[in-house]
This record gives C-alpha cells, sequence and structure tokens, in this order.
C-alpha cells in the first residue's frame, strides 16, 4: 500500500528508500530509528503485515527530492508487541458495534523506548507547526484508510502537540529512567542511598563471585554468530517462562549483528568458560538502552547484574 502526493509519500516498507537518504533525515546517533535497526525488523519477518505490523510510513522530500521529514508508522491489526496496553479500548470499540482494528500506530515495533517519532531534518527549536501540519495530513489517509484511530508511543514532550492540536488526547503512562549523576564509581551512587540498601545491593552484587562467574562485554566486529545464536537461546528461555512473546526472529539478531553491530553492546555471564546468560543493549552517544536478557537456567540477582 503506497499513497502520494506532491511532496511526501506512505510507503508500505522501508527498503523503499535509500539507508543513506533515512539515515540522514534521523541523525545516526538514536539506534531504535536508524534504518538498519527497523529494515532488521521488517526483512527478518518480525515487524511484517503477517505479524501485524504492517509498514505505513510517512516519508517527505523538497524541490530536489531529499528527504526532509519522516515518520514510523505501521497499520497494526492487534495491540501487542506495544508496550501499551489499549485492549480496553478495543472491548469498548467492539461493545458498540465498532471495529478498533486497523489502527496507526507511530512507533518502533517491539521498543518503548522514548524518542522523536516525526523527525526533521533540519533541527529547529520550534517545529511544533510543522508536525500539526504532518499529523493532518496522516489523520486524512487515516480516514480514507477506513482506520480507526492514530496512536504515537513513548513520545518526549507530547504536552506540546496537544497545546497546538486540542483534539489529539494523551495517554498517560510511568517510566522509570536512571541517570547518571556524575557519579565517577559505583560506590558514588551508593551513598546517595539509605544504609539498608547499600548493604542490600553490595550483597546481591556478590552473586558474581558466588557462583564463580566472570562478566565480558562484547561489541562491534567482536560480537560472532556463537554469540548471537547464544543470546537468541537466551532470549527464547525468558519468553518461553510465560513472561513475554518471541516476537523477534533469529535472523532479526543475525542481520543487528552483521550491519549495525557498533551499537551493540552483549554482556555475557560466563561459568567455567560457558556462556550461561546474555543482556543486549543499544548505544548512544548519551544512552545506554537496555532491551532484553536470558539465562540458561536461575541464578539469583544475576539479572539485575547483566541489565
Amino acid at each position: 500500500m503506497v499513497s502520494a502526493s506532491d511532496n511526501y509519500c506512505f510507503i508500505d516498507s522501508i527498503n523503499k528508500v535509500k539507508l543513506n537518504d533515512w539515515n540522514k533525515c534521523v541523525g545516526i546517533d538514536h539506534p531504535f530509528t536508524r534504518y538498519e535497526f527497523l529494515s532488521a525488523l521488517e526483512n527478518s519477518n518480525s515487524a511484517t503485515k503477517k505479524t501485524g505490523w504492517q509498514a505505513f510510513h510517512y516519508v517527505e522530500k523538497n524541490k530536489e527530492n531529499k528527504i526532509i521529514a519522516l515518520c514510523p508508522l505501521y497499520i497494526k491489526s492487534h495491540s501487542f508487541g506495544e508496550y501499551i496496553f489499549d485492549h480496553t479500548w478495543a472491548d469498548a470499540y467492539h461493545k458498540h458495534g465498532l471495529n478498533y482494528y486497523p489502527k496507526l500506530q507511530s512507533a518502533i515495533p517491539f521498543t518503548p523506548v522514548t524518542g522523536e517519532r516525526i523527525i526533521f531534518k533540519k533541527k529547529t527549536k520550534n517545529n511544533i507547526p510543522k508536525k500539526i501540519k504532518i499529523i493532518k495530513r496522516i489523520i486524512n489517509e487515516v480516514k480514507k484508510n477506513n482506520i480507526s484511530s492514530l496512536h504515537f508511543n513513548f513520545l518526549p514532550d507530547p504536552s506540546m502537540i496537544k497545546k497546538n492540536y486540542k483534539e489529539l488526547l494523551i495517554r498517560q503512562g510511568i517510566q522509570f529512567h536512571w541517570k547518571n549523576n556524575n557519579y565517577s564509581t559505583f560506590d558514588d551512587f551508593l551513598h546517595t542511598l539509605a544504609s539498608r540498601k547499600r548493604k542490600l545491593i553490595k550483597k546481591e552484587r556478590r552473586c558474581i563471585n558466588y557462583n564463580n562467574l566472570k562478566i565480558k562485554h562484547v561489541t562491534g566486529s567482536d560480537i560472532k554468530k556463537k554469540h548471537l545464536d547464544f543470546f537468541y537461546q537466551c532470549y527464547l528461555n525468558t519468553t518461553g517462562r510465560k513472561w513475554g512473546s518471541t516476537y523477534l526472529t533469529k535472523e532479526f539478531f543475525y542481520d543487528l549483528g552483521k550491519n549495525f553491530a557498533d551499537k551493540i553492546l552483549l554482556i555475557i555471564a560466563y561459568k567455567e568458560g560457558i556462556m550461561v546468560a546474555s543482556a543486549i543493549n543499544f548505544l548512544s552517544s548519551t544512552h545506554l538502552y537496555g532491551r532484553l536478557w536470558g539465562t540458561l537456567y536461575n541464578i539469583p540477582y544475576l539479572q539485575l547484574e547483566l541489565c
């Protein structure tokens, strides 16, 4: 499904544009809006029409045919993999004889990370009027395609858009983020806590020595197929223990390992030279994004230590 106007269009696959053109618009820092991450989701069959994530990305170009604005969008046939629980809305629609699905979602599939969703190549202090214009274009497309609603997930400041476009509703949510307040060592952080909490954390961190574990960080070209195979085994163990669904295919991680390794940090726990647990993180210049983890068997407090 592709819809087009004079200077903007909606594309049914990120592969309809070139890697460099996309990344020049979004910038190179935020890992989850990068072409490599989003294309890996599509090309690995993790986020496709078959899995309920049909790409419908907004792309705007200038007179020189250069991309100047983007918005990752997906037509959703369900509400899974969003980390936003709106099933009661779907039930309400159903009770009134209405269809909640399909809906249109601006989000990073399976990734509850705050970030811009309408992204401009030229960064300005006040781009709210431009955002409102794009939102109106997307809403028009929603109406033309008989889609129930439009959603933007995990925006950094949704109140600014709401202030300038009063027809929108803000959904309240809570996330907990850890910030490094110029701590030079872990003990500096511990000293900000009450004595009871300091003792508890120190006790928990001893799990590494108690279980004779070695922790290694692997990134970039040091990430090998064996590391990705092992991590995927850990991922399956986690989702298999009723803690989630296996949304991501092994090919997704292979694709990232081939094309995006410089933005990945794998943390692996070894016992007697054998890998027993792993966590995958993504890097930017300012943040470490911890995403998924798993272990072959339960080791107390190991999840806290790796993640």
